[in-house]
């Protein structure tokens, strides 16, 4: 796996006076109020918060999936506001790799396939690619299982193949939003256990967005997202 040691506390997202509302029947629901943050390579942040304060829609935002109403997200030098729609796709695609709560695998392809599909996508499908597949499913303790499909695995072991697809493209930013939230309490250990060591070997900046004070306390920095503000000052 790559190393990127090198870059470590590189400022890689710039999040500036972001503000997100929704519209409603009886009205606009502000879901974001003045969001400003900064994350560096290499950084594992925790963002905190009850069930709809917004954490999901902040990561989506971060994620270039939705736009914000107001302010900028900077990757680098690069405004995630200013590219289209389609830039903002292969965007992610390069630089962005997901965890999510319900795994997302795809129960028709193998675990093989599943893992190597982010590099189809990004037309970087080759040997190498295959070899590296396997090494993750070797890394993650699924070695001899590339054939088998999702629904032979248990919730841990898919959550484990969804991490292995995650990082198949060594991604700058990895993306969790509650990535044990399906998962009884020991598995959920072991899987965040999992994502912060292959973060570390990386050199990949982590932001998990999780309600848990247990997951959160991993973190370099945690943050707090309360009345759609961004808590700064709230530490692990």
């Amino acid at each position: 796996m790559g190393d990127r040691s090198g870059i470590q506390n590189q400022q890689i997202i710039r999040l500036v006076d972001l503000e997100k509302a929704y519209r409603q029947s009886d009205g606009g629901r502000k879901v974001l109020r003045g969001v400003n943050a900064v994350f560096a390579a290499g950084e594992f942040v925790a963002i905190r918060g009850r069930s709809g304060s917004g954490k999901t829609t902040l990561l989506n935002l971060i994620a270039g999936i939705d736009l914000p109403d107001r302010g900028e997200i900077y990757f680098g030098s690069t405004s995630l506001s200013g590219l289209t729609a389609d830039q903002r796709t292969a965007f992610r695609r390069d630089h962005l790799g997901f965890v999510f709560q319900f795994f997302n695998l795809i129960p028709t392809l193998t675990l093989r396939e599943n893992i190597i599909l982010p590099a189809e996508l990004a037309g970087r499908s080759n040997s190498t690619m295959l070899n590296r597949a396997d090494a993750l499913l070797a890394r993650v303790g699924l070695e001899g299982r590339e054939d088998d499909y999702p629904d032979e695995l248990s919730g841990g072991e898919q959550q484990r193949v969804a991490i292995a697809r995650a990082v198949i493209l060594e991604p700058e930013v990895l993306l969790a939003d509650e990535p044990t939230g399906n998962l009884d309490r020991n598995t959920g250990e072991d899987v965040m256990q999992l994502i912060n060591q292959l973060r570390t070997e990386l050199g990949t900046l982590l932001i998990l967005v999780t309600h848990s004070h247990r997951l959160a306390d991993r973190a370099d920095r945690v943050f707090m997202l309360e009345d759609g503000r961004l808590d700064t000052h709230v530490t692990a």
